[in-house]
């Protein structure tokens, strides 16, 4: 039916063109004999078919079919000679185009295709499969394929081996600390550097008293580690080095390096009386103010005018100051009535309503009538009934020096800091969370574990799961799994109510990890 068409088609033109007067040359085109088995084919300089060129003539000749690949299986990453090492996982681009760089007399033909071909992933085999071209007889072009097989030997690279020989030996040491009484910070910047991957270099890690300890084989990568704390956490960071041997022939020097950086003791939910000098260069703010997001810059915010700063590492190191109240000494009230003074603001993604209060605190039920008038920046959250979580200042024994300083300052009974749901999660405790977050392989400092108590960190990292889920701004760097353990329940979400803080199920990922049943995977935190 295609030739019918074809030659119709063909007739067509050639009447319309000898109507137009015009002369016609009709070309053919033939076919000749193979000059080897005689068949007929279309004509090519060589004057050979496909399968007699094949035979005469190999464009493959010359060309690797077997390679030897160094793989290190301590770090997953293989050689590429004479000391670079690469990092790329099985039938990816990556490998592929190391496997292809490998072979060698390859620019002598154009490659035209590359492609992995399916090997047992313990068999220590690696082929791909190659299609090339080159120019042959009299300039005819052939096109064949081949198979290249990499063996696969294990040995381990130097840092490898270095840290095998002796756990010990490490070049770069960074030494993270924080002078506050909790570990909310190290349980927040745990799930960020997870998330980067950004102590993939890391050789050990160890959990020390208020920090802690990464070690390293080579210093560039500590100082990428350091820069990357910087960009999540207002820090401060000094350096040293110690030597450790001296090559007087070759003039070469060894050192250890250490790191020693410091993360501000503001953490978020903290109530701080700035200083004179501080308040006065942020345009007379506070001085009461309360901190509201740590990341690389410190978020403060006024709760009784809305005002608002952000301040950079360097203005507060310049000087620094300290918490006036932690969150560690929060203290539950009910609200008896609200009223609403302000409209609803946005600052800094979150929104913020002025707000005057009757509450009483929930410790005076059933011993006194006492209520306390106040002002709040969380009207848009609370309604007469709920339940808040803030600071005492009515029954707080303060001392601290630069509240000392504000002469005739009037302190306001109680200072709201968020809603509280304490009530709700009393239905719900004992039983397991829809999600779960991974942790560090981190060793703990015997020292520490006497130190502090079990249950102390156990409660500070269950604060820590409810501080994410009542807040998404905290979740938006993080990566959440799902936890299979988790069985929904009907009437646990019926009970729970509508408002209950919790994280949505688009936010979670698959736990995945196929490399946990070889590697034994990552500790797990439920």
């Amino acid at each position: 039916m295609f030739i019918f068409l074809l030659s119709s088609c063909t007739l067509s033109l050639t009447a319309m063109a000898e109507e137009a007067g015009m002369f016609v040359v009709h070309q053919t085109i033939g076919s000749v004999l193979c000059c080897k088995c005689g068949i007929p084919m279309a004509p090519n300089a060589a004057n050979m078919c496909v399968k007699c060129l094949r035979s005469e003539v190999d464009i493959t000749e010359g060309l690797q079919k077997h390679v030897i690949v160094i793989h290190c299986p301590e770090c997953d990453r293989y050689l590429q000679p004479p000391r670079t090492w690469i990092k790329a996982q099985l039938e990816s681009k990556e490998l592929l185009t190391f496997c292809v760089k490998r072979l060698k007399n390859l620019n002598k033909v154009r490659l035209v295709h590359a492609e992995f071909i399916w090997t047992e992933p313990h068999s220590k085999r690696i082929k791909v499969k190659l299609r090339v071209q080159k120019e042959v007889l009299n300039g005819a072009v052939l096109e064949q394929a081949y198979t290249v097989e990499y063996v696969v030997q294990e040995q381990m690279c130097e840092s490898c081996s270095r840290v095998q020989a002796n756990p010990d030996q490490w070049v770069a040491a960074v030494q993270l600390r924080q002078h506050v009484s909790h570990r909310r910070t190290f349980f927040y910047l745990e799930q960020l550097i997870l998330r980067h991957d950004a102590v993939a270099q890391a050789l050990r890690i160890k959990q020390m008293d208020h920090g802690i300890d990464f070690y390293f084989g080579n210093r560039s990568h500590a100082v990428k580690f350091v820069e990357f704390l910087a960009k999540v956490a207002p820090v401060r960071s000094r350096h040293d080095k110690q030597l450790v041997s001296h090559d007087l022939k070759s003039n070469n020097y060894n050192y250890k390096y250490t790191f020693s950086v410091e993360i501000c003791p503001i953490c978020r939910e903290d109530l701080i009386c700035l200083p004179p000098k501080v308040a006065v260069s942020l345009g007379n703010l506070g001085p009461l103010v309360i901190c509201t997001k740590v990341s690389n810059s410190i978020a403060l915010l006024d709760p009784f005018t809305l005002r608002h700063c952000f301040l950079d590492p360097d203005q507060y190191w310049r000087a620094s100051f300290k918490s006036l109240l932690s969150s560690r000494q929060l203290v539950e009230y009910i609200i008896l009535d609200l009223e609403i003074v302000s409209s609803e603001v946005n600052i800094g993604g979150s929104k913020y309503t002025l707000a005057d209060a009757q509450v009483a605190r929930v410790s005076d039920f059933g011993k006194n009538d006492t209520i306390f008038s106040i002002r709040t920046h969380l009207g848009h959250l609370l309604n007469p009934g709920d339940y808040a979580l803030g600071y005492d200042l009515y029954g707080a024994n303060s001392n601290d020096i630069e509240l000392d300083k504000y002469k005739g300052l009037v302190l306001p009974d109680a200072i709201l800091i968020k809603k509280s749901y304490e009530e709700k999660r009393q239905r719900r405790r004992g039983k397991p969370r829809s999600w779960k977050l991974k942790s560090l392989n981190m060793e703990v400092d015997d020292n520490v574990r006497a130190r502090v108590e079990e249950d102390k960190r156990n409660s500070e990292y269950e604060q820590f799961l409810r501080d994410l889920e009542e807040n998404p701004d905290m979740r938006f760097n993080m990566s959440l799994y799902r936890n299979k353990e988790y069985q929904p329940s009907e009437l646990a979400s019926v009970t729970d109510g509508e408002d209950f803080p919790s994280v949505p199920l688009d936010e979670l990922f698959a736990d995945l990890d196929l490399s946990e049943e070889e590697d034994g995977g990552d500790s797990m935190r439920e």
